[in-house]
């Protein structure tokens, strides 16, 4: 029976996620074991390189914490590299057409279903090569490509993207969106909004799976009663962020401090 995190949302279930933005191996081990469905490992913002993505793929292998990664960019080298180290799933940002899209997922899959590199004897994802056969087979139907729509030139070619073979999910990037369409720090303005409901409509007719971020006005119960398979809600850096804050804000209230 296929696990997978695709096969999972592909069978009805809702899931959720955090960011990984510190690449601490320790704060991604706490965080995976927490019970977080998958990590979406950010190396589009994110300050690392591809040794320390692997160095969480490590720390999280002990869960059932599916990594994901969020390549820099639509290039095939990157895709190849972290499916090679491990990842489940690839997200890439700024997709704006369907020709884009295609190349995206074509470097996710092995020939002559796309252009992925063939080094399975090898890599770190086939066990370096022990059963590698296995992961080839496996990795044909669990891979989960996904592609960011985040910009005017994306919603309007979005219904041409959500009809890309293979495409499993739009991902909604809805504070880039927002600077596309003049509303800068705004991803609840109505016209952004309008955007994103277009891109639902589509996503939806196409058969793509739906994945987004909360917004001010969007809580992650809203997304989810709005059909959104996969809400990445937290991240690593917000926690230590928001922990230590109110931390010192407790402190400096406790000494009479403002």
């Amino acid at each position: 029976m296929d696990k997978s995190l695709k096969a999972r949302m592909r069978a009805g279930q809702q899931v959720n996620g955090f960011w990984v933005e510190l690449f601490s191996p320790a704060a991604a081990e706490v965080m995976a074991a927490a019970g977080y469905d998958c990590a979406m490992i950010d190396l589009e913002h994110g300050p690392a390189d591809l040794g320390d993505a692997v160095a969480v793929m490590r720390a999280m292998a002990a869960s059932d914490c599916a990594p994901l990664v969020r390549v820099p960019a639509n290039d095939p080298a990157w895709m190849k590299r972290v499916l090679d180290a491990g990842a489940a799933g690839v997200m890439v940002p700024a997709v704006n057409t369907a020709a884009e899209a295609e190349a995206a997922v074509a470097a996710c899959h092995y020939p002559p279903r796309g252009l992925r590199g063939m080094a399975a004897p090898i890599v770190r994802a086939a066990r370096y090569g022990v059963g590698w056969q296995d992961y080839v087979e496996e990795i044909r139907g669990s891979v989960l490509a996904i592609c960011q729509v985040e910009s005017r030139e994306a919603v309007e070619n979005v219904a041409e993207i959500a009809a890309t073979p293979d495409l499993d999910m739009i991902f909604i990037g809805p504070f880039d969106l927002s600077g596309s369409l003049g509303h800068l720090g705004e991803p609840d303005h109505p016209d952004v909004r309008a955007a994103i409901d277009a891109v639902e409509k589509a996503a939806k007719a196409a058969g793509c799976l739906l994945g987004a971020i909360p917004t001010p006005a969007r809580s992650v119960q809203s997304l989810y009663a709005d059909g959104y398979d996969l809400v990445l809600v937290d991240s690593d850096l917000g926690f230590v962020r928001d922990g230590a804050q109110a931390s010192v804000a407790a402190l400096k209230e406790a000494a009479g401090r403002r």
